[in-house]
Parts: C-alpha cells; structure tokens; sequence
C-alpha cells in the first residue's frame, strides 16, 4: 500500500544484503520525464500502468537487487504473476488507519488526492490485501515497529527459508544499518 515504507525498508534491507535498491517509481518517472502525479493527471491510470508493467518486466530480468514496486503493481495480474513466479515477494502489511496517520499531509500520490483520503485508503485496502496476499511470499506486518525492526524481520524470514545465506550477511542491527 501507499506509505507502507516500502522505499525506507528497502533501501535498508538492499545495504543488510549488499545489493543494490531500486525503486519501480523512480525509474517510471525517468522514463516519462515527469512526476507520475503529473502523468496521471495528462494520461490515465490505464497509460501509467502500461508503463509501469514494461518497467516492471525490465527490473525483474536484472541481477539482484531489492525492488520497490508502487503499490498499484498487483492491480494487473501479469505483474503478480511475473513478481511471484521471477523474485522473492514481501508484503509490507499495514492498517488504512496507519497508512492515513503517515499520509495525511501527502500531496504527491495521485491516488490519495481526495476529499476522504482515510476512506480511500480502506477502499484500496480492501482491493489491493486479496491481490498482496496472492503475490506475497511473505507477509510482514509493520505496526509501528522501526525501520530497523523490520528489516530485522525480513532478514529472519529469508534465513528461515534458506533465500540468505546467515553468514553472508551483516547483522541487521550493525553500523551499516542506522537509522538516518
């Protein structure tokens, strides 16, 4: 979901495992040449997420790294069909009621720019957490843990399942990983 900390974690978990971070939004946007709210607002939904498929399939042929997806990529069921098939999924799962209490004063996500953004978020929830779950390999709840706590989650839950090789990486609370 939007605001569910997806670049902060990311960014975080990349440097715990020594890859590097991508951010399917950013790269959109360098491909479009403008914000994506701008885009959005000139072309559509359907356009942007046709972009956002061609760079999602682009982004997931590279080597490795930590993808950050928008959190509209589970909305086309090829992109949830590429990402569980060809990466490792983790779903960042967040309460509406969250989402609004760190997006409430956010004016960037088009999809949030309405007159009951709180409402919103419940409706995207209930689309997009069928579609999250359906996708997702692993599912973190995020509450309000820090940044640090979390990436200490994912790291357990990619050791566990043997995705990490413990010894290869740094300890998700070791100086690399402070908090900034």
């Amino acid at each position: 979901m939007p605001g569910a900390g997806k670049s902060t974690v990311g960014r975080h978990l990349a440097r715990a495992l020594q890859v590097a971070f991508v951010d399917s939004d950013a790269e959109i946007e360098n491909r479009i040449g403008c914000s994506i709210k701008e885009f959005f607002e000139r072309e559509g939904e359907a356009r942007f997420r046709d972009i956002e498929q061609e760079v999602i399939s682009e982004l997931v042929a590279r080597g490795p790294h930590v993808l950050a997806t928008g959190g509209g990529v589970v909305v086309r069921e090829s992109n949830r069909r590429l990402l569980k098939e060809r990466t490792t999924v983790i779903y960042l799962k967040t309460s509406p009621e969250e989402l609004f209490r760190r997006l409430r004063h956010d004016t960037h996500r088009p999809l949030l720019q309405v007159a009951d953004p709180l409402r919103k978020l419940r409706e995207l929830y209930q689309q997009r957490d069928p579609l999250y779950r359906e996708t997702a390999h692993f599912v973190i709840e995020t509450g309000r843990p820090s940044v640090i706590g979390l990436v200490h989650m994912i790291l357990m839950q990619l050791e566990l399942a043997g995705l990490v090789d413990p010894g290869r990486v740094p300890s998700p609370v070791g100086p690399h990983l402070q908090q900034r």
